[in-house]
């Protein structure tokens, strides 16, 4: 091979490039600022996590502090509290797979079927409404309705005569996970069908058409042409879904435990990401803290991957 030819040809390739480059500089200017965002507040931080090998001494500061490697891990894998908090966080995660992950399915596939474009619209705003509000507001509401003295919950069991006297739900361990997973339901599956509405739009008028010359009803149409049609997007926020799966919750969690000072719900509530929270900041354990959460990052990473392998090997869709 010709050195001087190849030379030439990686600086046209070069050339080429940057002439590329400059003609999308149109293109480019959207794309930068969202780059530069994450570099930023996602990769540079990411520099923190060092202090998960280190005994950290605020004062003394990342370099100062004494390293102690693998120190703030065992004894994370050694505290009273992993296995409830890992508990805690798995049977959360599970539930929000099971319930909060095919409810925009399920409503964008009725939606989908809704003939009365205004009543549609109607369901639609109603539904998407709730996203935007926080989960401040949103525990406000929970607090009210499962009020003891005048939450109207207990007063239509009581008028109902479902129940002679009005409940503490709210300092009931045995509710707490119905609270949480219908609270985070109520609040995310109107926005989380927008996806799969636009997936539905996008499905080739004709599918339906055959589909009905075949006899097929509107039910066999979902079963048969809708559903296989929207697969590669379900199975793209699946894995993601299951990526993030010791994401178990934060604020939600958080605001309906009344900041985490629930004693009575801590054994039912306390997840990995409030642990973390407990622990660092009210703690002020930080080492002990960063290990915690980049244990869950790792495990996420790992879950992310597995579930990408296992959905290019058995669907043929996958992220990468």
């Amino acid at each position: 091979m010709n050195p001087i030819r190849t030379a030439g040809a990686d600086a046209r390739s070069s050339g080429s490039s940057i002439r590329r480059f400059a003609a999308q500089w149109q293109m480019q200017s959207m794309i930068w600022p969202g780059m530069i965002f994450i570099v930023l507040f996602s990769y540079i931080p990411m520099w923190g996590i060092i202090i998960a090998f280190k005994e950290y001494d605020i004062f003394q500061g990342f370099a100062g502090s004494p390293w102690v490697g693998l120190k703030q891990f065992r004894l994370f894998f050694q505290s009273p509290d992993f296995a409830m908090v890992m508990k805690n966080t798995l049977i959360v995660a599970l539930l929000k797979l099971a319930f909060i992950f095919p409810a925009p399915i399920a409503l964008a596939l009725m939606l989908n079927e809704v003939r009365l474009a205004v009543f549609k619209r109607i369901v639609q705003t109603m539904t998407y409404l709730p996203h935007f509000i926080s989960w401040v507001i949103v525990s406000g509401l929970v607090f009210s309705i499962l009020s003891v003295e005048s939450g109207s919950l207990n007063v239509l069991l009581q008028k109902l005569g479902l129940i002679e006297r009005p409940v503490n739900w709210l300092s009931i361990p045995d509710y707490f996970y119905a609270i949480l997973i219908s609270s985070g339901l109520w609040k995310e599956v109107g926005f989380g069908s927008i996806v799969y509405l636009a997936a539905i739009a996008g499905v080739n008028p004709h599918l339906y058409e055959a589909a009905a010359m075949d006899g097929a009803g509107r039910l066999r149409q979902i079963f048969s042409v809708t559903l296989p049609t929207i697969a590669p997007v379900v199975t793209i926020f699946l894995i993601l879904h299951i990526g993030s799966l010791l994401n178990a919750g934060f604020e939600d969690i958080l605001v309906l435990t009344n900041g985490g000072k629930n004693a009575i719900l801590r054994e039912v509530s306390e997840v990995l990401d409030t642990y973390v929270y407990n622990v660092g900041v009210n703690q002020q354990r930080y080492s002990f803290a960063t290990a915690a959460g980049l244990f869950k990052s790792a495990v996420n990473v790992l879950l992310l991957w597995g579930a990408n392998a296992l959905a290019r090997k058995v669907g043929g869709s996958s992220l990468w």
